[in-house]
């Protein structure tokens, strides 16, 4: 949710501090604020609003400030509003301290500084923390052994970073349940939220685990664990550059995101697919005699990561002789649900540091089920926590709302599937090579059906004023129809509904009416008949009718009033090509009603808290 960023060494901090803000705005934020540190003062600069209007208010600071410590909030703890923005700072100004996370025994923290004579000056949960740091200080003069007390205090998530006055070359950070990355240059360290925010200035990486406390300064880094003893956290080198951050010509993310689908495809496959097999049990771990004693897969995530699973989970019922589960995390994590050692637990998030998804992960674990990520960080807190990991290998996906890691986890989940059949015997080998050949075209016809941009934005125009709509699809359709309605009410703030097709004639069938579209995802597949009967009892009833159909398709566009068609593939591989003009789709239509399509309001990229 909130952006952190701090950076410390021989640049002009607040430069480095708002290129790094303007990287996280992605996250989703409402205000914005940074302290500067010099070795006499802590100055601290915040407002509500966006991190450009925050960089006005910086031109009147003076330059020499090297040290500094950067916020985006989103407000949980306390309305908008200056005061509540961050950074906080104790009464004495010596302490400042920025926060992602959620404190949940804030309240009686509070109470108790109160009664020593705290006066606070916001509603938020991040006071709280900076006031107890300053209070452990003046009693025991080490800054260590306060963080490694302020930890046993804090029940909630969170990750930190703190300035102390007349330290102008010392950040210190902490993290637990949120995340938080490091990073180290030549002579100049830095933290941050997620690797974009420092990806101009250094690839050198360092992911504290739970509990760490980090100093960074011009020197390198040190870590401690929660208990204050020295550890060593490897560094990595991030194969991400910073092109991969900027927009490269297109409008917005969205956009470029969208167009990305094909390399990310391609990314996604190679090495993982060769000579009509799929080769990844090995990335995985994975060997014959612990696939066969599996006996269910549970595949958990959110939003546009759980449409993907619901699309695997058709997958895995064909391919393999699993039973198979699918669930919200959020959901997940408070059921009681029969997970042991012999499910499969498959747990997928874009960012792997989704609250739900990361406590769901635990109690699948605790089962003594064997976990696996699908993820595009390799460095997540879920990528750390299971037995064996998947990426994405997608790049940073800036925009809120998720494209190329839809794809990507798509990709991820069909190798997964096909692996499985494969090592139990289920698939056999001409029918996997037969799947994996139509794979690698796939990226071929995502690209074929991205010049039908121009197509899609002139039926954006006809439908962009409508207040509703509803999408339909049957089978591997159903899940693409949900991912395409959660994409229009994201970017465009228009209500849309996903309905299987089936379900028409049993309630929401009464919501036809010429002001209520529907869109129609109806490829060539074997419920293609069963699909085409629900839309002639759409048009019947004269609502207005989108379809994105398969090319060639003779019936279809005698019923709809616009329709978007795709290439041929195989009914399993029709939701890669089906999704793309609903992506499309939805960016035209906020573009027509002028909304913030990269950052819309009230979304946050990571939900990283409950």
């Amino acid at each position: 949710m909130c952006g952190i960023v701090g950076y410390v060494g021989g640049q002009e901090a607040r430069e480095v501090l708002i290129d790094g803000l303007k990287r996280l705005e992605y996250r989703g934020y409402d205000s914005a604020g940074l302290a500067l540190g010099s070795g006499k003062d802590l100055l601290i600069i915040k407002e509500v609003g966006k991190v450009e209007d925050l960089e006005r208010m910086l031109q009147k600071v003076p330059a020499g400030y090297h040290q500094g410590i950067g916020h985006t909030r989103w407000a949980t703890h306390g309305g908008v509003s200056q005061a509540n923005a961050h950074p906080h700072k104790d009464g004495k100004g010596q302490f400042a301290l920025v926060h992602n996370g959620i404190i949940e025994n804030f309240s009686e923290l509070r109470e108790e500084l109160e009664r020593k004579g705290v006066v606070f000056l916001s509603e938020t949960d991040t006071e709280a923390i900076v006031h107890l740091v300053a209070t452990s200080f003046s009693r025991t003069g080490d800054i260590l052994e306060t963080l490694v007390y302020l930890q046993k205090r804090l029940r909630g998530t969170f990750a930190l970073a703190l300035m102390q006055q007349g330290l102008p070359d010392r950040i210190y950070t902490i993290r637990r349940g949120s995340p938080l990355v490091l990073g180290s240059g030549n002579g100049e360290a830095f933290c941050a939220s997620d690797i974009p925010a420092f990806l101009p200035y250094t690839r050198r990486i360092q992911y504290p685990e739970e509990g760490d406390i980090a100093e960074i300064s011009p020197g390198g880094i040190r870590i401690w664990d929660e208990k204050g003893r020295p550890v060593e956290r490897s560094v990595v080198t991030v194969d991400w550059d910073v092109s991969m951050t900027e927009k490269s010509g297109f409008s917005h993310y969205m956009l470029k995101e969208i167009h990305e689908q094909g390399t990310v495809l391609r990314r996604s496959l190679k090495g993982r697919v060769v000579d009509g097999k799929t080769m990844i049990s090995g990335e995985l771990g994975w060997n014959v005699e612990m696939v066969s004693k599996w006996k269910k897969v549970h595949i958990v995530a959110c939003g546009s990561s759980y449409y993907s699973a619901l699309v695997a989970e058709r997958l895995l019922e064909k391919w393999t002789d699993l039973e198979i589960k699918v669930d919200i995390a959020s959901e997940y994590r408070y059921r009681h649900v029969a997970c042991d050692p012999t499910t499969l637990a498959v747990f997928v998030s874009q960012s792997g540091e989704t609250a739900d998804t990361l406590a769901a992960l635990r109690k699948a674990r605790a089962a003594g089920a064997h976990c696996l990520a699908i993820t595009n960080v390799r460095g997540s807190t879920l990528a750390r926590e299971v037995h064996s990991v998947l990426l994405l290998k997608a790049g940073p996906e800036i925009g809120v709302a998720a494209t190329k890691s839809f794809t990507g986890q798509l990709a991820a989940l069909f190798l997964v599937a096909l692996q499985l059949g494969s090592m139990r015997g289920i698939l056999a080998p001409h029918e996997e090579e037969r799947l994996v050949n139509e794979l690698i075209r796939i990226p071929y016809k995502v690209e074929l059906l991205l010049e039908k941009d121009g197509e899609i934005k002139e039926i954006a125009r006809k439908y962009a004023q409508n207040k509703n709509m509803l999408f339909i699809g049957r089978g591997m359709s159903f899940p693409v129809a949900q991912e395409g309605a959660l994409k229009l009410k994201e970017v465009s703030y228009i209500h849309a509904e996903a309905l299987a097709a089936g379900e028409m004639k049993h309630g929401p069938i009464a919501l036809l009416e010429p002001g209520v579209p529907v869109l129609a995802v109806i490829p060539k597949d074997s419920l293609y008949e069963k699909t085409l009967s629900n839309i002639q009892e759409i048009k019947a009833r004269n609502a207005s009718l989108i379809a994105v159909c398969t090319e060639g398709d003779r019936f279809v566009p005698e019923q709809a009033g616009s329709v978007i068609e795709t290439p041929w593939t195989d009914e399993e591989f029709t939701p890669f090509l089906s999704v793309i003009p609903l992506q499309l789709l939805s960016f035209h239509i906020a573009l027509i009603l002028g909304r913030e399509i990269d950052q819309p309001r009230n979304l946050a990229k990571s939900v990283t808290v409950e």
